[in-house]
């Protein structure tokens, strides 16, 4: 929890050279380079160091104040004249007020501590659902060209046959409006390539033009059985939670520090004054003077006091019943995120083993008809582009799926956060 409290203060936050990034870059690699350069996650950083600083200064005593008194007229005491005179004070708060003071501090930093945490959460779910994005869009691409050579082979039998008279001219027609189509679709398709490349690339704080390819080998996250394990480990380690409970501690302590006000402050002092050889008086001897001062504040304004104490008291219940809150949010989140990915396992699933198996089968079937003049040519049109739209949405439903599991990962703090015990 310290881990910054000794760092240089002064070194300058300044993000590593532009890294260059060439060929297809697994999810790891980027989600590192993230955490690496994102301006969020190394303000976050700074934060914690800056407050973790704030804790030896809070337990410190104020500075002394030194006082100097000259005297143009000098005062005529019966030891002599009194030609200058020095002080120095020290303010000594009430037992247990400067403990309480770096509890507060503390307990701040350990709210950054946490926020830090969700931050690097955030910015790896932020890395994720971009490069699922990327994924799905460069499958996209790829699916709609491949299935536009298929379309062009069946144009160029609807051609053939009508050269030959069996079909009119419009089953051609009809082929060259559909492939029309499939360049505007892959004109979109690359528009919003760009744009998700550019928003992952905002992640990792890089150029925004790089042109960043995604690699789907190392995205094996499977979701998790326990829905009840789950929740759990939200509770236990969701950083949003744990910010949280810092700030209701702080806020406890912040409670006992307006309860101490009710005791005064003490404030010693030790004065030398200068005291001349001549004087007027007979007995002048010339001995300066050595005093010693003590002080106290009166703390009699008891409607101010007690005012604070009970500000402070319902910030402390506005703290716990926003965690209560967070904490109803974080349950439902998971409870919503967990179905939402195991209703997207399983249609990815039926896709992948049945509807796309028979939407290519049918189209086989209806390509073959067709050539004998069995199926009409709008017919085969639709069935093609049923495959196309069934393989589209297997990857759409494959990204969704991967990026459904980055914001359920970010909700229960990490999926390495470790065990949770009931």
């Amino acid at each position: 929890d310290q881990a910054y409290a000794t760092a240089d203060p002064v070194t300058p936050a300044l993000p590593p050279a532009e890294p260059v990034i060439q060929g297809p870059q697994p999810v790891s690699a980027l989600i590192a380079l993230a955490l690496d350069r994102n301006p969020r996650v190394q303000a976050a950083r700074k934060r914690v160091e800056a407050l973790a600083l704030k804790v030896p200064a809070a337990a410190s005593l104020q500075d002394p104040t030194l006082g100097m008194t000259f005297f143009p007229s000098p005062v005529q005491t019966a030891a002599g004249a009194q030609e200058f005179a020095m002080g120095v004070n020290q303010k000594f708060p009430w037992f247990g007020k400067l403990a309480t003071r770096a509890d507060i501090a503390e307990s701040e930093a350990n709210v950054a501590r946490a926020q830090l945490a969700d931050v690097e959460l955030e910015t790896i779910a932020g890395v994720k659902q971009a490069y699922y994005e990327v994924y799905y869009l460069q499958q996209a691409i790829e699916t709609t060209k491949t299935e536009q050579r298929l379309l062009a082979e069946l144009r160029d039998v609807a051609n053939a046959r009508y050269q030959a008279g069996q079909v009119s001219q419009q089953d051609v027609l009809r082929a060259d409006l559909e492939i029309s189509q499939i360049e505007s679709e892959l004109i979109q398709l690359d528009q919003q390539l760009t744009s998700a490349r550019a928003r992952l690339a905002r992640w990792l704080h890089i150029d925004p033009n790089t042109p960043i390819v995604a690699d789907m080998r190392d995205a094996n996250q499977r979701l998790p059985d326990d829905l009840d394990a789950l929740q759990r480990q939200a509770i236990a380690a969701r950083p949003t939670l744990h910010a949280q409970l810092a700030a209701l501690e702080r806020d406890r302590q912040a409670v006992s520090l307006a309860q101490l006000d009710y005791f005064p402050d003490v404030t010693l002092g030790l004065n030398w004054i200068e005291v001349g050889n001549a004087g007027i008086s007979p007995v002048t001897n010339g001995r300066d003077s050595v005093l010693l001062t003590a002080g106290l504040n009166l703390p009699i304004y008891r409607k101010r006091l007690q005012a604070n104490v009970r500000s402070a008291e319902a910030k402390a219940v506005e703290t716990a019943r926003q965690y209560d809150r967070i904490r109803d949010e974080t349950l439902e989140g998971v409870v919503d995120l967990f179905a939402t990915a195991r209703s997207q396992q399983d249609l990815l699933e039926l896709f992948r083993t049945d509807i796309i198996p028979k939407a290519r089968q049918t189209l086989d079937v209806s390509t073959r008809a067709y050539n004998v003049g069995e199926v009409d040519f709008l017919q085969l049109i639709d069935n093609w582009r049923k495959l196309l739209r069934y393989e589209l949405t297997y990857y759409r439903l494959e990204a969704s799926l991967q990026q459904t599991l980055a914001r359920l990962e970010r909700l229960i703090g990490g999926w390495n956060a470790g065990p949770v015990v009931p």
